[in-house]
């Protein structure tokens, strides 16, 4: 038993002198080639595997921290009026004038923890698994000699936006409770303090399953956002490839292209879902929309088939400059990692 106990013991000692010895060699060529060993560390497996989805949320952050003030400014047109054809028209000056004149600037920036959340979540999902998907087509195609076309990156970006959109969809919730929050009178306010905050209550209050809430029309404007942002960028930069435009106007060029086919293919679901996400339930148990469905019968109905497109111009400054803002920094982190 001890000659075997000291044979265990000898190996780990020569294990752990074998580990440190690598880990020294790793730290020295580190030290003398720096390039070389962020080239190796970032053509690892893991990382090259890992990198479209670091990438992609990176990117969200990026774009979000950006436009969040517009962001609020459109979640505040859609709720304006609700139930009623002919209620209020605000317009984009009219909801700044009036935070504005409650004194209050900065809650433009209501939500930014919950919009931050939801880009690390949603949108380092959704980049990722197109990247994923499209590497892959673009193998499979390769070995059948053919090239991959509109439909392919169609497909890619439904197939993306959809999965991201049900695993990004409790901090889509609480981004919607936390700008809508003060449209209700003092009293009724939750006031939440943070995202955290405000997820941890509304599980509390409403349970989990709550966080769920809109999740149908929020994949379908993610399905209908990605078919739009990803498959147009994607067909788009193709197709500039051809002309004598810069990389960076082609880059420009595409993602504003992007950005209006986005808009214009996932507003009415952007709608529904902020009608949804936003709706509690009354003393009595009910709630003003039984679902999806039920909101886009209600909305054509008492507010007119138009409504679903209030803020068109709101939306797309919203969409576009995002759309641009992460795949520009999503272009650039990507060829300086590759």
């Amino acid at each position: 038993m001890p000659s075997s106990t000291s044979r265990v013991v000898e190996n780990a000692k020569q294990t752990s002198e074998t580990v440190l010895a690598d880990a020294s060699n790793a730290m020295k060529s580190a030290t003398e080639n720096p390039i070389q060993a962020k080239n190796d560390f970032l053509h690892t497996p893991m990382m090259r595997a890992a990198l479209p989805f670091i990438n992609g949320g990176l990117a969200g952050m990026t774009a979000t921290t950006v436009i969040q003030p517009v962001d609020m400014i459109k979640v505040r047109l859609q709720l304006a009026g609700e139930g009623v054809k002919s209620g209020p028209k605000p317009s984009p000056v009219s909801v700044v004038r009036d935070i504005v004149a409650s004194g209050k600037i900065m809650d433009v920036y209501t939500g930014l923890s919950a919009g931050l959340l939801r880009q690390a979540v949603y949108t380092t999902a959704r980049l990722g698994f197109f990247d994923t998907f499209m590497k892959r087509l673009t193998v499979s195609a390769e070995s059948k000699g053919s090239k991959i076309g509109f439909k392919e990156r169609a497909g890619a970006g439904l197939t993306a936006g959809g999965l991201a959109a049900m695993l990004g969809n409790p901090a889509d919730l609480a981004l919607i409770r936390m700008q809508s929050d003060g449209l209700k009178p003092a009293a009724q306010r939750a006031n939440y303090t943070s995202v955290v905050d405000a997820l941890a209550r509304i599980s509390k209050n409403e349970g989990v399953l709550r966080l769920w809430a809109g999740c149908y029309p929020t994949v379908a404007r993610a399905m209908a956002l990605n078919f739009g942002q990803l498959a147009f960028f994607s067909e788009a930069k193709s197709q500039l490839k051809t002309t004598s435009l810069s990389s960076r106007t082609q880059t420009l060029t595409a993602s504003a292209v992007a950005g209006f086919f986005a808009s214009f293919f996932s507003l009415p679901f952007d709608f529904v879902k902020t009608r949804l996400q936003k709706q509690t339930r009354a003393p009595d148990g009910t709630l003003p929309y039984k679902g999806m469905f039920d909101c886009f019968k209600q909305v054509a109905k008492d507010e007119g088939m138009l409504r679903f497109y209030r803020g068109f111009g709101t939306y797309y400054v919203r969409i576009a400059p995002h759309a641009m803002v992460t795949l520009i920094v999503a272009d650039y982190l990507g060829f300086i990692t590759k």
